[in-house]
């Protein structure tokens, strides 16, 4: 019960921090389409652009807190927790789109640069890099356990590079007049968004493919389940991830004949519980108990 109420109370948390995030993600969207628009600077309107993704992220996110919070049923059993894993995907997807789109402009820019106000840029840069900033400090605690979070997070922090970018190529163009500055800065916000949206979107596409959690070796796990007294063997050893912070393992395990016969396998039972929630962190594990003899009746097996 304490690790269910913990999660729900993570949760609220995090909503609460992505609807601040949202409010600011969005003030700082209008101050830069509307610096862009004025200096005409490409790197302001790439982190715009960027900013947008952002906030439709965090929006989307907010929209799978909800989902996630509301109590498992009969035909899914639990829950809606996979839905803020499906957000992380879709705002990775999201993210990798954008980081083309913002590499493809830095490209033709290059090729003809067109005049940019650093003054203006700079002004705008300030505010966008200040807004990002406050952002990751509200998103930094709830990003080291949720997917769902660090995908926001990881948006807004590429964004803050982006606005640094932007003051770093304001300054190039104040001091030499070198006008391909803009672009370069906006070609780089491009490429610092790739790496991290490539790994996201590969912690999240493992989540729903059922592999095993980061962390967790099943050589070792089977290991500790076999030096529990009583235990003979296991099979069917599976771990899974259901959402950030939710880890589960089911497991065959096979019991001696003198601890059925003593009426010991209720104790065999909470010792594995015990065993692999104090050393592998594992708070939700089903475990079938077998006698020697039942694996006549089992088919074939994974090991």
């Amino acid at each position: 019960m304490g690790h269910d109420h913990s999660h729900g109370t993570a949760t609220h948390a995090s909503a609460d921090r992505l609807r601040l995030v949202l409010v600011i993600l969005l003030t700082v969207l209008t101050a830069e389409i509307l610096g862009g628009l004025w200096a005409g600077s490409l790197a302001l309107l790439a982190d715009a652009g960027h900013l947008l993704s952002d906030a439709a992220g965090v929006a989307l996110a907010l929209i799978a807190v909800a989902f996630a919070a509301r109590p498992p049923t009969p035909a899914r059993t639990f829950g809606f927790h996979r839905a803020e894993i499906l957000a992380a995907v879709v705002n990775g997807v999201l993210l990798f789109g954008v980081g083309l789109g913002v590499i493809g402009f830095s490209l033709v820019r290059l090729a003809h640069p067109q005049h940019s106000d650093p003054g203006v840029m700079a002004a705008f840069g300030v505010i966008a890099l200040l807004g990002n900033g406050l952002a990751l400090l509200l998103l930094a605690k709830g990003s080291e356990h949720s997917l769902n979070v660090r995908g926001a997070y990881l948006e807004v922090l590429s964004d803050a590079l982006g606005a640094a970018g932007v003051l770093l190529a304001a300054g190039v163009i104040a001091l030499t007049g070198e006008q391909r500055a803009d672009p370069v800065a906006s070609l780089l916000v491009g490429l610092l968004i790739l790496p991290r949206t490539v790994r996201l979107l590969r912690e999240a596409v493992d989540v729903l493919l059922e592999a095993t959690p980061r962390g967790i070796d099943l050589a070792e796990v089977r290991e500790h389940i076999e030096r529990v007294p009583g235990v003979v063997s296991c099979h069917d050893l599976h771990a899974w991830t259901i959402t950030s912070g939710t880890r589960v393992l089911s497991a065959h395990v096979v019991v001696e004949d003198a601890c059925w016969e003593a009426g010991e396998a209720p104790q065999v039972l909470d010792l594995l519980g015990a065993c692999l929630a104090g050393h592998f962190d594992l708070e939700h594990s089903t475990f079938q108990l077998e006698q020697v003899t039942h694996a006549s009746h089992e088919g074939a097996l994974h090991e």
